[in-house]
């Protein structure tokens, strides 16, 4: 990451920010950091919008109506893609990081998260949801850039497109490596 004249001032003006990208890309770690250096208030969407204990998924018109609430806050950071809430929650960004880490890292990510916390509840995730990796979880996160991200890329630009044409540009901010996650809370340590 090149650090753009005006970056840390844009994170630091933004009262919401949404940290989106594949799994095992790191997004849960960089927003609850980013939350402590800007002083903002934590959102999981797994913890608190989708999964029940059990792995049992929350209908979908109670996420939308949490969704719906937690976003109307004055100040937040949320991690989560979850393309189906996107038109609920990119309104109410002031910013969003999109964290576009290669496949092996996001793979490396997936399956050194489950083997650090196999069986037992990581902070991201509800009561009675232990950690676990599936065939399935990998082959998402192997197509990721395939399947998911053209759909993000779509939304995003029209999202932007109308912001352009209805009111204030919502940056997007693309980081490709943990290096760069690091560079961009060094640059939010450090005093203006």
């Amino acid at each position: 990451m090149k650090v753009k004249f005006g970056l840390k001032s844009t994170l630091i003006e933004a009262d919401r920010i949404l940290v989106i990208g594949c799994p095992g890309s790191g997004k849960s770690t960089l927003a609850k950091r980013l939350s402590r250096a800007l002083g903002r208030g934590y959102i999981s969407m797994d913890r608190d919008f989708y999964w029940l204990p059990g792995w049992r998924k929350r209908p979908r018109d109670e996420i939308d109506r949490l969704i719906a609430k937690a976003v109307a806050e004055e100040r937040w950071i949320m991690d989560g893609t979850g393309l189906n809430s996107f038109d609920l929650r990119l309104p109410r960004a002031d910013a969003v990081i999109w964290l576009r880490l290669p496949r092996y890292a996001c793979l490396y990510g997936a399956i050194s998260r489950a083997f650090r916390y196999f069986g037992r509840n990581r902070p991201e995730l509800p009561a009675g949801c232990p950690e676990h990796l599936s065939l399935g979880a990998l082959a998402y996160i192997w197509n990721f850039e395939r399947e998911a991200a053209p759909l993000i890329e779509a939304a995003l630009r029209d999202h932007v497109a109308g912001m352009a044409a209805n009111g204030p540009d919502v940056p997007v901010l693309q980081l490709k490596s943990r290096r760069q996650m690091r560079e961009l809370l060094d640059l939010l340590g450090r005093p203006a």
